[in-house]
């Protein structure tokens, strides 16, 4: 225990390490408060002039001109909102909210169309999945949402995963344990979710530029000729290494995101935690979470892909005897998951850059898009979905990559 805090300390008090954990904990709170200077709004005061709102009066605005709209999202609102919706194009010969007059949007269609999130895809066509324009639903359908959804799932998998029915046998039964009603309250952006991600890529990015000079550093400076010596320079000295840095970074990572949920919900409200987030990305997500159960599934799923990366870069740091090479190396690997899915096609290169570490904190191949999209592995007749099979990666890849970078200091102090 006193080598493990001794490494820690050596570890923490270098001036990058130092510089790069202050920069992580700052980016926390600035980053949970970016997504909200995106909200805008305007109405026309009595007087006829616009008011322009930006940010967290924006959000109140919002929240207050919607606060109807709040809790279970019943077949009846939507029909109601839909009826209402119709009739204001009708009324201006509208196809579309776009062709509205000035102020009309905000005034009459922005208090219920939250409801309307997700209609034109439950009621696209079963065969093309090409969305009708709203003004083409029938109300009366509407009565049938839930239904509706659920033969959308049906479709939308028959299309996604025409060659796999297993795959579309899992969706559909995933799917049927979504709790519905959904519910939905106001003032919530997908932009909050997104920082959240971009968050954790950054301190990946932090925490890997810590963890590859851990065993390098000994190498290029030659303390590793004196540590070989010692009675415990070995196999329990590698250990203590990995340990240290997986605490660090791991503790790091879970502090900064707690930050950033805690300071973010503040922000927004905690109300808005329980929408479900059917009514924030697809209307037939599989996940049967709502949006405060998603943050922490993201902050824990976050996690053990950090503590994956990190474990890969200490094995990195344990081949490489120069600093510049071990960190770049180590960064290489950090975006390839987003190289591997620019570069490759969509059915290979999923299956690289979700058991890639970095994957699931990558920006365009996260765990976040990774739930709300509709991706399985496909092994014979089993279908895996692709959250699961990052979930399995990481766990295999923690204790994997440790115990190779052991066996490989190791090795090198034998040479």
């Amino acid at each position: 225990m006193r080598l493990l805090r001794l490494e820690m300390r050596r570890i923490g008090r270098t001036r990058w390490t130092v510089i790069l954990l202050t920069l992580a904990f700052g980016l926390s709170f600035v980053m949970a408060w970016l997504p909200t200077t995106f909200s805008c709004n305007s109405y026309r005061d009595e007087e006829g002039n616009t008011v322009e709102l930006k940010g967290m009066e924006s959000i109140a605005y919002e929240k207050e001109l919607q606060a109807d709209t709040a809790g279970d999202v019943t077949p009846e609102k939507v029909r109601r909102a839909m009826e209402e919706y119709q009739a204001c194009l009708a009324k201006y010969g509208a196809e579309n909210s776009y062709d509205l007059p000035e102020g009309v949007y905000q005034e009459e269609i922005l208090p219920y169309i939250p409801l309307l999130h997700g209609i034109r895809e439950a009621f696209a066509d079963r065969e093309t999945g090409v969305a009708p324009a709203i003004m083409e639903i029938d109300p009366a359908e509407v009565d049938r949402y839930y239904e509706v959804c659920g033969e959308r799932m049906v479709s939308l998998m028959k299309i996604e995963q025409k060659d796999h029915p297993a795959a579309q046998e899992a969706a559909i039964e995933r799917y049927g344990r979504v709790e519905k009603p959904y519910r939905f309250f106001p003032g919530y952006s997908r932009d909050a979710m997104d920082y959240q991600i971009l968050l954790a890529f950054l301190i990946l990015l932090f925490c890997t530029v810590i963890a590859a000079p851990v065993f390098t550093s000994d190498y290029q400076t030659g303390a590793d000729d004196i540590l070989r010596c010692t009675k415990y320079g070995k196999v329990k000295f590698a250990a203590t290494k990995i340990a240290s840095a997986l605490l660090i970074c791991g503790v790091t990572f879970s502090l900064c995101i707690l930050i950033y949920i805690l300071v973010s919900n503040s922000l927004w409200g905690w109300e808005c935690t329980k929408t479900s987030i059917q009514m924030l990305y697809s209307i037939v997500n599989l996940p049967n979470m709502d949006i405060g159960q998603f943050q922490w599934f993201l902050a824990a799923s976050g996690l053990l892909c950090l503590l994956a990366t990190v474990s890969f870069t200490l094995f990195l740091s344990s081949k490489f005897t120069n600093m510049a090479v071990s960190v770049a190396m180590a960064l290489l690997f950090c975006i390839l998951p987003v190289i591997v899915y620019m570069l490759l096609p969509a059915e290979i290169g999923s299956y690289i850059y979700s058991i890639l570490p970095a994957g699931g904190n990558s920006l365009q191949t996260s765990m976040l898009y990774a739930a709300v999209d509709f991706d399985f592995w496909h092994i014979g007749d089993i279908a895996i979905w692709l959250p699961h099979v990052m979930l399995g990666a990481y766990v295999i890849e923690i204790p994997l990559f440790a115990g190779l970078t052991v066996y490989s200091y190791v090795r090198h102090l034998e040479k």
